[in-house]
């Protein structure tokens, strides 16, 4: 099909498509179907990259669902057609009732517990990328040369902390790592009143890689007494495994920074060096 919404037409008759804005892609949200549209260039490159990605996920079983890919559309203007994920991220001040924080919890500790699995997992080593024994010297480096005079002297003192926190991380690659785990990736639905996982979405980076990564990504999302509870009830509680999550978390906004300078996207870039700025 030429025209990507044409796979949204029975949608599209009752109205205007909510579209969700990620870094790399605009999301159009059929009923049962989305439309990714790369925002960039280097984005639309990597969308088959995305799709076989997705394809190895559902082959692990991970236990919850994941965004299944439809159709591959190439030419001028690619884009991917996926299957919908069920729900929506949780709500503002949704883990403010301390029962619905540790059904959350364990749900996080479990949703981790089966990427952890699907680490040893021998299709899941075989096919997806494993994070470089260098990730984060090269991520030094990449931000130093990219990104250092695009910072005000203050924020390249800030940089400067956070990267050497992350240059002493030790190469971890023991789990399926998300790698954009954030409160947006991660759908909820209710059941009796109580939000039941429904589903895991953009999958964009994910590798064998460390744990912590997610676990840095839930406590940017829901807070370090939240991040407590999933730690406790997955067994994560070591002093280094904490340090780790702390120092990666960390790196963020440089992430952020850098992903968006390269694929020329001004306005993440912009958010992304806020604060150093």
């Amino acid at each position: 099909m030429d025209d990507p919404l044409s796979w949204l037409t029975r949608d599209t008759a009752s109205g205007s498509l909510p579209v969700r804005e990620g870094q790399f892609h605009r999301v159009v949200m059929g009923s049962d179907r989305v439309v990714c549209l790369p925002r960039t260039e280097a984005a639309a490159v990597r969308l088959p990259r995305r799709a076989a990605m997705l394809r190895v996920l559902d082959e692990l079983g991970l236990g919850f669902r994941i965004p299944l890919p439809l159709f591959e559309g190439a030419g001028e203007a690619p884009y991917l057609v996926l299957s919908r994920v069920p729900g929506a991220p949780l709500e503002g001040g949704a883990l403010d009732d301390p029962a619905v924080a540790g059904a959350v919890a364990e749900q996080y500790a479990e949703l981790l517990g089966a990427l952890a699995r699907a680490g040893a997992d021998e299709r899941a080593r075989a096919a997806l990328p494993r994070t470089p024994e260098d990730r984060w010297r090269r991520f030094e480096a990449d931000v130093r040369a990219e990104l250092f005079g695009l910072m005000s002297g203050a924020g390249r003192r800030r940089a400067e902390r956070e990267l050497a926190a992350a240059s002493r991380l030790p190469h971890v690659a023991t789990a399926v790592a998300h790698g954009d785990l954030g409160a947006e990736n991660v759908l909820w639905e209710l059941d009796g009143g109580r939000p039941r996982l429904g589903g895991v979405i953009d999958w964009d980076e994910v590798a064998i890689g460390d744990p912590a990564e997610d676990l840095a990504a839930i406590a940017a999302s829901h807070g370090e007494a939240f991040l407590e509870r999933v730690l406790a009830l997955g067994g994560w509680t070591d002093a280094e495994t904490a340090a780790r999550v702390a120092a990666i978390r960390g790196t963020f906004a440089l992430q952020q920074a850098l992903d968006a300078h390269r694929d020329g996207d001004a306005e993440e870039l912009a958010d992304g060096l806020t604060h150093y700025r």
